[in-house]
C-alpha cells in the first residue's frame, strides 16, 4: 500500500531539505575561496573556537552535543589541519581545542560566508516572516533539541 502525497509538504520535510540546501550554498561558496572540505558542523564550531582556546568539555557543551559527537567535530577540524587538541598545561586531565593559523582563516571565511547569506536572506524575506519563521525553528530546536 503506497502512502499518499501530502498536498502540502509536511513541516520536517521543508526543515530538512531547507538545511541540506544552505549547508550545499556554504560548500560552494567555501570552495569557491578555496576550501573543498566544508562540513555541516563546521559554522557552529568554528564560531565559538575562533573566540580562542577551549576545554573539550565546554566545545560538548557549546555544539549542544554529545562527548563523542564533539570529539568527532574536533576530530575532523584536527585531520584536515584546522584545530589541534592539546593537553592542559594546568590540568593533565583536561583537553583542550584550538584553531590553527590555517584554521583561524577558515573559520574566518566560514563566518563571512554566513553573514552574507543571511544578508540575502534578509533581503529577500519580509522582515516580520523572517522573524517568524526564526520562531518557529527556536522552537522546534528547544523542543526536540538534546
Amino acid at each position: 500500500m503506497s502512502t499518499p502525497t501530502p498536498s502540502r509538504a509536511l513541516f520536517g520535510d521543508v526543515l530538512a531539505l531547507a538545511r541540506a540546501s544552505w549547508v550545499r550554498e556554504m560548500a560552494l561558496r567555501l570552495e569557491r575561496l578555496g576550501f573543498n572540505d566544508y562540513r555541516r558542523s563546521d559554522a557552529l564550531a568554528l564560531r565559538w573556537l575562533v573566540h580562542g582556546v577551549l576545554p573539550l568539555s565546554a566545545f560538548t557543551k557549546a555544539l549542544g552535543a554529545s562527548r563523542q559527537a564533539a570529539r568527532k567535530v574536533a576530530a575532523g577540524l584536527v585531520e584536515r589541519d584546522f584545530a589541534l587538541v592539546n593537553i592542559d598545561v594546568n590540568d593533565s586531565r583536561r583537553k583542550n581545542i584550538e584553531l590553527t593559523a590555517g584554521g583561524r582563516e577558515y573559520a574566518l571565511n566560514v563566518i563571512e560566508v554566513i553573514h552574507t547569506l543571511d544578508d540575502e536572506l534578509t533581503a529577500k524575506i519580509d522582515p516580520v516572516q523572517l522573524d517568524s519563521a526564526r520562531d518557529v525553528l527556536t522552537f522546534v530546536k528547544d523542543t526536540f533539541g538534546l
